[in-house]
């Protein structure tokens, strides 16, 4: 049960946000007022209702269904382990919707085309009291799917045939997005979708920080996507926060299973760390140990290594405080905050933002754990969209398809699936939304329908 000093320090805030007149305005357009005090005692109290029941923001009205007489069908798989390309990419777009046309095919198709696709956003929604604790604000996230499937998919009619790809899943919470997206010769090939939602925002419970975690079977090999935004603050001890965040993260991330997925072997994974390979991705907010006087001399030099030795990341590593046995690829790219909007100079050199002013930092990370991953690349993007750079990196995965003898219960449990070509609308992410504070314990969802494909 949510504490009630908790609640109480909860019904405080809301009363000073209601006196300053913020959420007033907010939520006047979202939510009439009888339905004001049941959402929010919902939202608040982490109660589920019956819109919770999908793994994914994907809805009914786009597809989702399920052939309860449709089991796994034999089918030819080759007999080695695959080797496939993995690209993964985070960027923190400042509050930002995409209203302005962005192309992002120069991000995701460089050097080459993937097979996977796992992009996470933070801050996709401005983090303010109104979309924290009001209703969800799906708008966001559908022209960012509509622009990376437009992305994904612009070849020839030709190429399209042999390339184009689908949407596995997607999830939101408050401005965490995750969206994972693959092949449309290896969708039949997906099983296991879940999907864990964590809080540890306000209070260390609502969901403007947080994670989203993704959890898929790809073939006989595990995956599972952590997209991350983690407490933010440069002052001496803030990195402690974000340590805990990780370790809160990793203990209340729970994928729930059937009784009967449990009973066969081997058993699907529960947690994070059971996965067989593990990305974690995010704004993970980790900062620098340094002056801004020193960091303004050695970003004059372009020493990034010199920076390096005071990143906070770091450190907390080598001291086996946080993602202990992670690994992380080297950094041969300029600190990704904090940039002026639309600009290539960072806050810190400008005395026109002293009352903003940060010291730059590798704010933006990718880390990853288990066998058979091989980094290829480790690079930022440059788009002055946001005060954030995107960073993205392709991997080459080792992927287990040897056919391995199935029970009854896994036979049924798996379902032959293919993708939608269609548009994206709010109808198709808003049905099922995580709120805001979500907690993993709240999102033990279970996998019962399958997505269907035109054309």
């Amino acid at each position: 049960m949510f504490p009630l000093c908790a609640l109480f320090c909860a019904l405080v805030l809301i009363c000073f946000y209601l006196w300053r007149g913020t959420m007033r305005t907010e939520l006047k357009k979202k939510i009439s007022k009888s339905s004001w005090p049941k959402f929010n005692v919902r939202k608040w109290l982490n109660l589920k209702n019956s819109n919770d029941k999908f793994h994914s923001d994907y809805s009914i009205a786009d597809g989702w269904l399920m052939d309860s007489t449709n089991g796994l069908k034999p089918s030819v798989v080759p007999l080695d382990t695959l080797t496939l390309r993995m690209f993964v990419g985070t960027w923190n777009v400042g509050g930002k919707s995409p209203n302005q046309p962005l192309n992002l095919r120069e991000w995701l198709m460089l050097p080459s085309p993937a097979d996977i696709y796992v992009i996470g956003f933070q801050e996709i929604i401005p983090l303010n009291a109104g979309n924290v604790l009001g209703p969800e604000d799906s708008g966001p996230a559908t022209k960012w799917l509509s622009l990376i499937r437009e992305a994904l998919n612009s070849n020839t009619s030709e190429e399209l045939k042999r390339n184009y790809y689908c949407l596995a899943a997607s999830k939101q919470m408050v401005g965490i997005f995750l969206c994972v997206w693959v092949r449309a010769n290896l969708y039949k090939h997906v099983s296991n979708l879940k999907v864990s939602c964590v809080g540890r925002g306000i209070m260390g419970y609502l969901g403007n920080k947080g994670s989203i975690s993704i959890s898929m079977t790809l073939y006989h090999t595990t995956f599972c996507f952590v997209c991350t935004h983690l407490a933010s603050g440069e002052k001496d001890g803030d990195e402690v926060r974000r340590n805990l965040d990780v370790s809160e993260i990793l203990k209340k991330t729970k994928f729930s299973h059937s009784f009967k997925a449990l009973a066969h072997h081997p058993r699907p994974p529960e947690t994070i760390l059971d996965h067989d390979k593990i990305i974690w991705l995010g704004d993970l907010n980790y900062r620098l140990a340094a002056g801004y006087n020193d960091t303004h001399d050695l970003l004059k030099k372009n020493d990034w290594q010199a920076l390096l030795q005071k990143d906070q990341l770091r450190i907390e590593q080598r001291a086996g405080r946080v993602f202990k046995e992670w690994k992380e690829g080297k950094i041969y790219f300029a600190p990704t905050y904090k940039y002026l909007f639309d600009s290539d100079q960072y806050v810190v050199q400008t005395s026109k933002y002293k009352e903003k002013r940060r010291t730059p930092a590798w704010c933006d990370r990718i880390l990853w754990k288990g066998e058979g991953v091989e980094q290829l690349w480790y690079v930022r993007g440059e788009s002055k969209f946001s005060d954030h750079r995107p960073v993205y990196s392709l991997f080459s995965v080792h992927v287990d398809s040897t056919r391995k003898k199935l029970t009854p219960s896994m036979a049924t449990s798996n379902i032959s699936r293919s993708c939608s070509s269609r548009p994206f609308t709010n109808a198709a992410l808003s049905s099922s939304s995580c709120f805001a504070k979500v907690q993993a314990e709240e999102q033990l969802l279970l996998l019962t329908t399958t997505q269907t494909c035109e054309g």
